[in-house]
């Protein structure tokens, strides 16, 4: 297999070299979060890599590879090889195109989609706090919004 995940970088050294700021005690520490910019809302851990924005961005990964392919715009394998966790094994990577999703299904899964992101931002005006687990359903709808908006645009 030519990711070899034992070569990626020790997650707390990995972070710092990010120039974030670790701060507390115990495997989560906190920290800013570049991808919006919240100050002390990223939540990273340092003994398996493991990043969540708390403050709801939707930005979250379970090693220092996702963070680094988030970060830097990268596909896996190239952030792979920049970490130094790659080896080119001679077989030459293919990206697969995922099957594409009946327009029926699609609208579907937008219609639901678009009733969750209204009732959170209801509640929230409303000045309900959301759960931690509404906040991931939120940012994983929101997301799947913006790519549909993103490829109708092209």
């Amino acid at each position: 297999m030519p990711l070899m995940r034992e070569r990626l970088p020790e997650p707390q050294a990995y972070y710092e070299s990010q120039d974030l700021v670790l701060l507390g005690k115990g495997a989560w520490r906190t920290t800013r979060c570049a991808f919006h910019g919240g100050s002390d809302s990223m939540r990273v851990n340092i003994r398996s890599g493991a990043f969540v924005c708390m403050a709801g961005c939707g930005a979250r990964g379970g090693d220092v590879l996702a963070y680094h392919m988030a970060a830097h715009g990268l596909a896996f394998v190239d952030a792979a090889r920049a970490l130094g966790a790659w080896e080119d094994d001679g077989n030459q990577f293919q990206r697969r195109r995922p099957t594409a999703l009946p327009a029926r299904d699609a609208l579907a899964v937008l219609r639901a989609d678009a009733m969750l992101i209204a009732v959170a931002a209801a509640n929230l005006a409303a000045g309900v706090q959301l759960s931690e687990d509404d906040r991931e359903a939120l940012a994983l709808a929101t997301s799947r919004v913006e790519l549909v908006a993103s490829e109708c645009e092209a």
